[in-house]
């Protein structure tokens, strides 16, 4: 196969699943109908795939356009071994449930962070460039 610069390189992806993880650290799954020359994507049957530990939950999308900026990451699902994952599914909710135990956690130590930082007289920064991005 010859090679090809740039996006369109995609053009070899279309018809097949994807993984893509997005700037805001969603991760979808679906089938890539079209690009364009800002890779942006079209994905048909796309679920959104929730990750707490080693349990996931799927959440259907349906068609879901991508603008090209957001991707972090793009890579074929490899439909064979796509089964064999040794992760447990969990329905919806309960991932949902689980992810927003984990986030209430995640903002408790950084809270915590936060304030030893005080203590010690030392000024908190935020990252502007992360907060930006969501």
């Amino acid at each position: 196969m010859n090679y090809l610069p740039g996006t369109a390189s995609l053009i070899e992806e279309i018809d097949k699943k994807l993984l893509v993880v997005l700037r805001d650290g969603r991760t979808l799954i679906g089938i890539l109908r079209s690009i364009d020359q800002f890779a942006n994507l079209v994905l048909h049957r796309t679920i959104e795939r929730i990750h707490v530990g080693k349990k996931y939950g799927d959440i259907p999308r349906g068609i879901f356009i991508v603008r090209g900026e957001n991707v972090v990451l793009l890579g074929e699902v490899d439909i064979e071994n796509e089964g064999k994952l040794p992760l447990e599914e969990v329905p919806i909710d309960d991932i949902l449930e689980m992810q927003r135990e984990e986030q209430i956690v995640r903002q408790a130590e950084e809270e915590r962070k936060k304030k030893a930082l005080i203590d010690r007289g030392m000024q908190p920064t935020t990252n502007e460039y992360t907060d930006d991005m969501y």
